[in-house]
């Protein structure tokens, strides 16, 4: 009982101050005796005492009813906020407490989504670091252990070491390329320069390799006005990925690469004649480590974060590369550019 009165001493002052109101409007309009006056205040005293006391209950389950409710969901053993249920007269609290709890549901999930990605994205990374090392390791071992004199296999042996060590290399570039994109550290130099040049530029570096492979790269140039806006130094690394991920896909057809006018964009795109993209597999084609053929990709030297990259800087030119795939038909990957 004491504690129900000390739940309730916030509404005290009030109730004892229209008691002491009640009693001397009370005296002064009836002239009552003193005899009477006391018995009235003892009376009212009581009911004050019950009325305090019965609010204090109320105001106690209350209490204890938000304790249980945020400790529940501390301990996160809440799954639906509709099961949060304070009353009629604490409609606005149990809002609160509500959307509390979706917030910290959606935090909780995020984190969990999150330490996910980290796992998998450091068991990805140790894998494909792991690969080539111990590649590198075998090749050595083998040419100390002999193969060093003989000449048929030796000169074959450090070949793939050093091919090995380039994709090392490659995927130690992608790695700090990603961390600087994610931490949001990736410096942009914008300006407009002529998209025509810039593309036969990279044709032109990657014609030798598409040729040893029997494929054509075709040039379709802007025939209006040809300067774009971005960092062609980003969008070059995009485009080289895009190119030779066209080569590494494509037996004895053609890439075509080209730009197309949208009004005051232009539209830049990488079509090619290969294996093509199943469907299942454009969703997570630009996700970290995700391989469309894996065998293909470790054997040619791919990273897995070449396309990651790609989307992010295209995105950080507020554009989005769009995919287009038949498998046995080809694909094509394009992104617009201000112009």
């Amino acid at each position: 009982m004491v504690k129900n009165f000390y739940f309730s001493l916030i509404y005290a002052p009030t109730i004892i101050l229209l008691d002491f109101i009640f009693l001397v409007t009370f005296s002064l309009v009836n002239q009552v005796s003193l005899q009477t006056f006391l018995i009235t205040l003892s009376l009212s005293v009581i009911v004050t005492l019950i009325i305090l006391i019965a609010i204090g209950s109320k105001r106690k389950k209350e209490l204890f009813r938000i304790g249980f409710i945020i400790k529940s969901i501390r301990e996160n053993t809440y799954n639906n906020p509709d099961d949060i249920k304070l009353g009629k007269n604490l409609v606005d609290l149990e809002d609160e407490i509500r959307a509390m709890f979706l917030r910290t549901k959606t935090d909780i999930t995020n984190l969990k989504k999150l330490e996910q990605v980290r796992t998998e994205f450091l068991g990805n990374v140790s894998h494909e670091l792991r690969t080539p090392i111990f590649t590198i390791q075998g090749f050595l071992e083998t040419l100390l252990d002999g193969a060093l004199y003989d000449k048929k296999v030796n000169r074959t042996f450090l070949q793939k070491a050093v091919q090995h060590t380039h994709n090392l290399n490659n995927l130690l570039n992608d790695l700090i390329d990603i961390s600087m994109i994610e931490s949001g550290q990736m410096r942009m130099s914008f300006r407009y320069f002529d998209v025509n040049e810039f593309l036969e530029s990279i044709i032109n570096e990657l014609k030798s390799l598409a040729q040893s492979k029997n494929i054509e790269l075709l040039f379709k140039p802007d025939e209006q006005n040809s300067r774009v806006f971005g960092d062609k130094e980003k969008l070059k690394q995009v485009l080289v990925n895009l190119i030779m991920n066209a080569v590494k896909y494509t037996e004895n057809g053609y890439i075509e690469i080209g730009v197309l006018s949208e009004g005051k964009r232009g539209k830049i795109y990488v079509r090619d004649t290969g294996i093509g993209i199943a469907e299942t597999d454009i969703e997570r084609i630009f996700e970290r480590f995700y391989r469309v053929d894996k065998d293909r990709s470790r054997e040619q030297g791919g990273t897995g974060l070449g396309l990651a990259i790609c989307k992010h800087i295209i995105e950080a030119h507020g554009s989005k590369i769009e995919v287009e795939s038949q498998l046995g038909k080809g694909s094509k990957f394009s992104f617009v550019l201000k112009k």
